[in-house]
């Protein structure tokens, strides 16, 4: 269901329906814009027989006609017409150049009027069971001319979001698929229109949990990472705010480690609308959920990540946009709140979960350590595997370190914590960090390694004690 009926979702989302900045600069609609002024020699297809007669004689009239109002007089005799001639033109021109000028017509013909995507919607007469809107398009993304298989992309995006009829089933799945997978490609300079297209598609709930099905919330999060330009980063930070509108996508992004990367993000873009779109994203994952223990753990990770500190940085600058001010007042106050109830272990807990260790209070209080340990065992080991998976994929020789160091901690104060992290393959990690190149790590590693073998040698030192008292008979 499209939540059009929220204001501010619909506000923002005027963004992507309008041709604005976002298209008269994004590469896509430079190249097109040179496409355009050579225009296609339709008398040659047609003395070559590429095109039938009736195919000619309408695009040579669509292809003339310079404004709405005369496209409109076209379609209102030639409708059917139009859908036809388009579709046999994509399907029997195989040159690159006339493909993209094909393309680009139909692109600006739906984007003067939505209503136009169901133009190309299959007649019941000629309907297999396999025809769809969007079905003659998909296979144009298979070409290897990336102009044309953007422009299909931006098709498909309108034909998909603008219909009466939502795609779905094996259409939806390769689409997504392949927008996902184009995030991932180096250099994409289509990359904008990419995430545009996302923006229409996720806006839509069916589309968000199929994407969330090819795992496009990873990838999403993995491009937000790489610290792309503003542009990019409000893209597909759009694309996370509009999928935290789903109760259960809002309950499941920060498994995705999305609050630290929109942490970062406001801490370091200085334009306002990238700030607008992450506080409204940070503002969902709080409001969102329905599990008030979820929102309590967003909201306390986002203290973790110094969420609060920005806050303050940004209150004392003025916003005209009264959207920024209102969510500026309900995050601060919330994460003010949530520091009152913070415990020592939430505040441990939070930062394992967020990966960024650092030599805060709690990993060197023997108070901390003393009265905690038993509860790192808590949800079939959560916070050790955490540490674990940390020393093992981890580059941050600071990350590292502590991790290092509060394993041995953990084995320290508890009583099988050698046998637990043996059997979760901690040890062996430590081990591979006794050769690290950076001194700290190896220090906190050879301590840890320590921590592990002197446990060992006391437990054998009470056997030993053990079975020295039984062999030795006692005095009577």
């Amino acid at each position: 269901m499209e939540l059009s009926s929220n204001t501010k979702l619909s506000t923002l989302s005027d963004v992507i329906e309008t041709e604005g900045v976002l298209d008269a600069t994004g590469a896509l609609q430079q190249r097109a814009a040179q496409i355009r002024e050579d225009a296609v020699n339709w008398m040659c297809y047609r003395q070559g027989n590429m095109i039938t007669q009736e195919d000619y004689n309408f695009i040579i009239v669509f292809d003339q006609a310079r404004d709405k109002k005369a496209r409109d007089t076209i379609l209102e005799t030639q409708a059917h017409q139009c859908s036809k001639t388009f579709l046999s033109l994509l399907g029997h021109i195989s040159k690159d150049q006339t493909l993209q000028y094909i393309l680009i017509m139909i692109d600006d013909m739906l984007q003067e009027d939505k209503s136009r995507v169901e133009l190309f919607k299959p007649t019941k007469h000629s309907k297999k069971k396999t025809d769809s809107l969007w079905s003659p398009f998909l296979s144009l993304l298979n070409r290897p001319d990336f102009f044309i298989t953007n422009m299909t992309s931006r098709i498909i995006a309108k034909l998909a979001c603008w219909s009466k009829e939502l795609m779905d089933g094996s259409d939806l799945n390769f689409y997504l698929t392949w927008l996902k997978d184009q995030l991932r490609q180096p250099n994409n300079e289509y990359i904008q229109s990419v995430a545009r297209c996302l923006q229409m598609m996720l806006r839509i709930d069916e589309y968000r949990l199929a994407f969330v099905a090819v795992d496009g919330i990873s990838k999403l999060v993995t491009v937000l990472a790489g610290k792309g330009n503003y542009q990019i980063q409000y893209q597909l930070i759009f694309c996370v705010w509009v999928m935290t509108f789903n109760v259960t996508l809002a309950e499941k992004m920060n498994k995705f480690k999305v609050i630290p990367i929109l942490s970062d993000i406001l801490s370091e873009c200085p334009k306002e609308k990238v700030t607008r779109i992450v506080l409204a994203t940070l503002k969902n994952l709080i409001e969102k959920p329905e599990d008030s223990s979820i929102s309590r753990d967003n909201a306390i990770a986002m203290v973790q990540c110094k969420v609060l500190k920005q806050l303050d940085i940004l209150q004392s600058r003025r916003f005209d946009d009264p959207d920024i001010v209102e969510d500026l007042e309900f995050l601060t106050e919330t994460l003010q709140r949530s520091i009152q109830d913070l415990s020592s272990f939430d505040e441990y807990s939070t930062e394992i979960k967020s990966g960024r260790l650092e030599w805060s209070p709690v990993h060197n209080s023997e108070k901390f350590w003393r009265e905690n340990t038993p509860r790192l065992n808590e949800k079939n080991y959560e916070l050790l595997k955490i540490l674990i998976y940390l020393l093992e994929s981890s580059k941050d020789p600071l990350v590292l370190s502590v991790a290092a160091h509060d394993i041995g901690e953990y084995v320290r104060h508890y009583p099988r914590g050698k046998h637990i992290i043996e059997g979760l393959g901690g040890k062996q990690q430590v081990m591979h960090l006794l050769s690290h190149d950076d001194p700290n790590v190896r220090y906190q590693a050879l301590l840890c390694v320590q921590k592990l073998m002197v446990h060992n040698w006391e437990y054998l030192g009470r056997q030993l004690e053990k079975e020295t008292s039984q062999a030795i008979p006692a005095k009577g």
